[in-house]
């Protein structure tokens, strides 16, 4: 990117294989938005932010920084949260963003989340004028993370050349084939029915079991919040009935929620509510702004989100 200002949704792959590649990949992308006077950010994992932050010394505070393992945490939180929050105050300007979800520390429960968010990015800024720079470790990530990037991102690019991705398609279609079957809870799991006569019992067992796990007051309030919005989609959405489960392994709490709904939008849950809309469509939003981890199975006749909370 040159400092010409952007006028459409430009999505690039960075593959670098160590620090003076990453400078070398990012730092041209941020200063071409500064010297174009497009807003700025920055949201990778901490020791990259680190190196960016030293790197621009002075203009570091003319750009938005988050360490993206924190305000990414949770990869469904991405886009409403950091990606299209930045883009909403700076309504009718392009924007430049440096995000970097997929990362060596992800684990392989958080990946095909990760996976998704990557495609849905295509989706969700259809249409605006936004540039989307997502760098990719090659001496650390998995081959096949790589070759998805391919899949996800309609170009890729080095420090020293740009090329069209031949595996690029349909991004619903990608986030689609990363709808996997969720691995079987413990046989020893506790288990609730879910119906409106059985909130407060599933509001307790949620409260003792995540207070079991170790996890503070101010985390199981969130979870409870989170439950009880996923319960209340399913009176309302998926057959009025379903089952909790809750297990603890190792330090990972977890909240599974099934019913007989069908979660049909590839978008649900990464696209904020406006404020002027009365009612409905905050629930799945809202759980991933409270939860570390949320992934979905989702088929017809039958829907299953879990939850993960880090103790």
């Amino acid at each position: 990117m040159t400092a010409a200002t952007i006028d459409s949704f430009v999505h690039p792959a960075l593959f670098y294989g160590d620090t003076a590649d990453y400078l070398a990949g990012t730092l041209p992308f941020i200063q071409g938005g500064l010297d174009a006077d497009e807003p700025v950010m920055i949201a990778v994992p901490g020791a990259n932010l680190d190196h960016i932050r030293s790197a621009l010394g002075g203009d570091a505070d003319r750009v938005q920084l988050h360490d993206m393992s924190v305000a990414g945490r949770n990869p469904g939180r991405i886009i409403p949260g950091v990606l299209l929050a930045f883009a909403a105050k700076h309504t009718g300007r392009a924007v430049r963003i440096v995000g970097e979800p997929i990362y060596a520390e992800r684990t392989p429960a958080e990946y095909p989340a990760c996976a998704q968010h990557e495609a849905l990015i295509n989706l969700a800024f259809a249409g605006r004028r936004a540039s989307i720079l997502c760098p990719y470790d090659t001496s650390s990530l998995d081959e096949s993370w790589l070759a998805d990037a391919y899949r996800t991102h309609p170009v890729v690019r080095s420090a020293a050349a740009e090329w069209p991705s031949p595996a690029y398609g349909d991004p619903a279609a990608c986030a689609a084939d990363f709808n996997h079957a969720l691995p079987d809870p413990p046989a020893d799991a506790r288990q609730i029915g879910v119906d409106s006569t059985a909130l407060s019992g599933m509001r307790r067992a949620v409260t003792e079991q995540a207070g079991d796990a170790g996890l503070p007051v101010e985390r199981i309030n969130d979870l409870i919040i989170a439950v009880s919005e996923l319960a209340a989609n399913t009176i309302e959405h998926g057959g009025a009935a379903g089952t909790l489960t809750l297990w603890t392994d190792g330090k990972i709490l977890c909240c599974q929620l099934t019913d007989t709904g069908h979660i049909t939008d590839p978008l649900a849950g990464r696209i904020p509510v406006p404020v002027t809309q009365a009612t409905g469509g905050r629930g799945l939003v809202m759980v991933n702004q409270l939860v570390d981890l949320v992934r979905i199975h989702t088929r017809p006749g039958a829907t299953t989100v879990r939850l993960h909370m880090y103790v």
